[in-house]
């Protein structure tokens, strides 16, 4: 597993980190408890060091097997979660008192007594500056030795860059895959500024793991957002961009071989349920794509996305 600097904090993380939303979480079909702990165990064996969650995955189930799985491996690991949603409700909420109890919580459920990083869980923009007084608060709790570094989970580039252009943010959460490069530049400054950069939803929402065709239907899902135009457009695309399939190379391991071809990530977080996707995921750092199939996709993107983007 190869590793990349975690912006300046000072840490190194493995290029595949875990998207841990799947832990706890009955949506996406997760693992019981004793499964998604000998899961997350199962990854660090094979060179996983970074952990990515949030109170609001499984209301706060997926931070509790995260802790009791890396309880004995804790200075081997990086962990970033993230606040806003508490565990078991979906109302936003940021207020002074409310940034240092969240993070309390959190560490309890994740038995142990720092974060190397906490995010705003997709805040509102107008919590993206750094005019706001959250970012004291932060600074406060990092002189206290309860956080390593702090940042904000985000969906576009508008938001980024406020982000990275007015606070001192070292670390962020973006949305970026072969559909959706609309990010792109704000990652590129990211790393430029040496802020650690998570890329998040790198498969599509599980589209880009080639599971799926324009007859998929998805009831009681997140995905049942996408209507028949969306995913019949998703389907065509996925054809278009079978060449990166070439060599024995599956989907799933183009998808974030791509995400890491950027200039500016520091690693990617796909769900994991089981163990099989565990190491198909891993496995996509044993090689790099082409570099003139990156330029493709850039290229696809470019002509056919770009200027009618599909919904995430």
């Amino acid at each position: 597993m190869k590793t990349r600097a975690y912006g300046s904090t000072g840490k190194f993380v493995s290029e595949i980190g875990f998207g841990a939303w799947q832990l706890g979480s009955d949506m996406w079909g997760g693992p019981e408890e004793a499964d998604g702990i000998r899961l997350v165990q199962e990854a660090v064996d094979k060179g996983v060091n970074f952990f990515d969650s949030a109170p609001g995955y499984g209301a706060g189930l997926s931070e509790i097997i995260l802790g009791k799985a890396l309880k004995g491996v804790r200075d081997k690991v990086v962990i970033n979660t993230k606040l806003g949603f508490p565990a078991g409700n979906r109302d936003y909420r940021l207020n002074h008192e409310f940034i240092e109890k969240s993070i309390d919580e959190s560490l309890e459920r994740l038995q142990t007594d720092y974060l190397d990083s906490i995010l705003l869980h997709n805040p509102p923009f107008e919590l993206l500056n750094g005019s706001s007084p959250h970012y004291e608060v932060f600074e406060k709790l990092k002189a206290k030795g309860k956080i390593g570094a702090y940042g904000a989970s985000v969906d576009t580039s508008k938001d980024m860059f406020e982000l990275i252009n007015t606070t001192p943010s070292g670390v962020v959460e973006i949305l970026y895959n072969i559909f959706f490069q609309e990010t792109a530049d704000a990652i590129k400054l990211a790393g430029e500024k040496n802020i650690a950069v998570i890329v998040k939803v790198p498969l599509d929402s599980g589209w880009l793991s080639g599971k799926y065709n324009s007859k998929s239907i998805f009831v009681d899902d997140v995905r049942d957002r996408w209507d028949d135009e969306q995913i019949s457009r998703r389907a065509e695309l996925l054809d278009k961009i079978s060449f990166a399939t070439e060599n024995n190379t599956s989907m799933i391991q183009a998808a974030l071989r791509f995400v890491l071809a950027l200039p500016g990530v520091s690693t990617v977080i796909p769900g994991m349920k089981n163990i099989e996707q565990m190491l198909e995921n891993v496995s996509a750092s044993d090689a790099e794509m082409p570099a003139e199939h990156v330029e493709k996709l850039i290229e696809i993107w470019n002509s056919d996305i770009k200027d009618n983007m599909l919904k995430w």
